[in-house]
C-alpha cells in the first residue's frame, strides 16, 4: 500500500500525539519517527530521509507553518499534513495555498490521516 520504506515524521509538541501516531502509521505500513519540536527535526539526521512530513501548527519555538518555511528556504520538497487543534477554519485554506497537501483539525480519524497520508505520498 505505501511505497517500500517510506517515511513519516512526526512533529508535535503534544507527547500523546507523539506517542499515538507512530504507532498507527506503523499498522498503515510507513516507517515513522517522532520529534517533540521543528529544530529538533531539522537537527536530525531524517530531513533528507522524510518522505511526508505530520505537523502540529502551534508549537513553543518554531512553528509549524515557519518550519514549513524553513525547508523550502533550504529546497527540502518534504509534503507536509499539519495538524491542530485549533478550530479556526480560516487556518486550513491559508496552509493548503501555501504548500500543504492537508490540514486536519484534531480529533481527526485514523482513516483521514491515513488518506492524508497517501495523498501526500501519490499512493492511491
Amino acid at each position: 500500500m505505501s511505497p517500500p520504506g517510506a517515511l513519516v515524521s512526526v512533529v508535535d509538541d503534544d507527547e500523546s500525539v507523539r506517542e499515538s501516531l507512530p504507532d498507527l502509521l506503523r499498522e498503515f505500513g510507513f516507517a515513522a519517527q517522532v520529534f517533540p519540536s521543528a529544530e529538533n527535526f531539522l537537527a536530525s539526521e531524517y530531513v533528507d530521509q522524510t518522505n511526508c512530513l505530520i505537523l502540529d501548527i502551534t508549537m513553543p519555538g518554531m512553528t509549524g507553518p515557519e518550519l514549513q518555511q524553513e525547508l523550502k528556504l533550504r529546497r527540502k520538497q518534504i509534503p507536509i499534513v499539519f495538524i491542530t487543534g485549533n478550530k479556526d477554519e480560516t487556518v486550513r485554506p491559508r496552509l493548503l495555498e501555501r504548500g500543504a497537501v492537508e490540514c486536519l483539525f484534531k480529533p481527526f480519524s485514523d482513516t483521514a490521516l491515513l488518506e492524508a497520508v497517501k495523498t501526500a505520498l501519490r499512493v492511491s
